[in-house]
């Protein structure tokens, strides 16, 4: 999926106001020296992700370090476009081409990186615990913890899974409240899917998601419900796995039913998006949905709140954040330079280009009490839902193969949920087994 850079052509102007101002602010403070011993200038290289809106964010930060650090010099280039980014990372590892600095980093890759000798352990630095404790909630920040016990990513940004609902059409369907647990979602559902126009056929879903049994795809399903249906689990404890359960069981049920009762289609939308199109009134998504909205459909009236938990659920409702961390590459011969580039890419004001520009949410304790934040969530009363929720939310596991075991979990996703061939207590069973013998098999 890839997200364009900003929320409307309106804000354009209004944005690079904000980038040159912070050029000429940052052009005022002190230049780091490169290479004091030589006088040579250092360079540096650094990816980020290959999305328009990134690759602009990229571009705005190093324009201002290069002009106030003329002694290092960072080459910005996006990450090569490949099947995923955790391929093109251990491939270039592999191969020894690896970047200085990568702000691309998936944590449920950090086993593979680290197994493979790939990464710097930012926490050699001695200013690292300062840096990031002052940044990062010290509870937050031990989940990114090696089980080396040494640090190797830098905690950045967060795009906390959440329930996006058509305002319109709930209401169009006599939906007075946003549904909360699971039985107002299907009393919700039963309003809402229909056949609007009388061909025989149903028209509008209460939701839909791709029925491919696909890893990645179980990150907006599964994985944020399980984790909010379980207050705050994870899969795994350890290398275990911790998800044979009644919650995993009650996450399969839900969307079992979701698909039995048709509210959900058991098909895959090919020619638009569904929830832009008004023939689904939810969707499951990070705040980097909000610029899509925004300029593909600027009229929809959505709102975002939790996701649906099981109907005895007490207590905060937990998400996934699909985070993407910062990392240093071993193979850099700068790794100090490029530590104090990270430092720089992470600065308050650069989270406030990465709020405005990606519509993404930094990894910070401070979003909503630091006044340097406070117009931008005030022009984006959306984005604040999303803050609020970064303080219930959960990162990924640190065992391997992550992407082995997500896909045998959409197998039996896709045999239980999508087309009722396996009971959820079957499936999460079998998708239990079968993840336990990935870890075994692969140690």
């Amino acid at each position: 999926m890839r997200f364009l850079p900003f929320e409307s052509s309106r804000t354009f102007p209004l944005l690079l106001c904000v980038v040159t101002s912070f050029v000429f602010l940052d052009c005022k403070r002190q230049r780091a020296s490169g290479d004091s011993e030589t006088g040579k200038v250092v360079h540096l290289t650094y990816w980020p992700a290959p999305n328009p809106q990134e690759i602009l964010l990229a571009d705005s930060v190093v324009t201002m370090w290069n002009r106030m650090h003329p002694d290092i010099q960072v080459r910005m280039q996006p990450i090569p476009v490949s099947q995923s980014t955790e391929e093109v990372l251990l491939a270039a590892i592999a191969g020894k081409t690896t970047p200085d600095v990568c702000s691309n980093i998936w944590p449920g890759a950090m086993r593979e990186y680290t197994q493979a000798e790939g990464l710097v352990g930012l926490d050699t630095f001695s200013d690292f615990d300062s840096i990031a404790g002052l940044r990062v909630p010290r509870d937050l920040l031990a989940t990114f913890k090696a089980v080396n016990g040494h640090y190797y990513q830098m905690p950045w940004k967060t795009n906390p899974v959440m329930m996006f609902y058509n305002r319109g059409m709930l209401k169009a369907a006599g939906v007075e409240t946003v549904p909360r647990t699971y039985s107002e979602y299907f009393a919700a559902a039963k309003k809402v899917t229909r056949d609007i126009n009388n061909d025989g056929q149903v028209d509008v879903w209460m939701g839909e998601r791709d029925i491919r049994p696909i890893w990645w795809q179980r990150l907006f399903d599964v994985y944020p419900f399980y984790i909010a249906a379980s207050n705050g689990k994870t899969l795994f404890m350890g290398d275990d796995v911790a998800f044979e359960n009644r919650d995993a069981e009650n996450v399969f049920s839900f969307f079992q039913e979701c698909y039995a009762r048709g509210y959900f289609p058991r098909t895959f939308f090919q020619g638009g998006d569904p929830f832009l199109m008004g023939k689904k009134a939810t969707d499951f998504a990070g705040p980097n949905r909000i610029s899509v909205i925004t300029r593909l459909a600027p009229e929809l009236h959505y709102g975002v709140a939790p996701l649906p938990v099981p109907d005895d659920h007490r207590g905060p409702v937990y998400t996934s954040g699909d985070y993407k961390n910062i990392a240093i590459f071993s193979t850099t011969l700068h790794p100090k330079e490029a530590w104090e580039f990270v430092k720089f890419l992470v600065e308050a004001e650069h989270d406030l280009l990465l709020l405005q520009i990606a519509n993404q949410i930094p990894v910070r304790g401070d979003l909503l009490t630091n006044r340097l934040f406070a117009a931008y969530f005030s022009q984006n009363p959306s984005m604040v839902k999303f803050a609020e929720q970064t303080v219930y939310t959960r990162g990924m596991d640190t065992v391997p193969d992550l992407k082995e075991i997500f896909d045998a979990i959409s197998q039996d996703y896709e045999a239980c949920a999508v087309y009722g061939r396996k009971s959820p207590a079957e499936a999460v069973r079998d998708a239990a087994a079968r993840s336990r013998s990935i870890i075994e098999w692969n140690q």
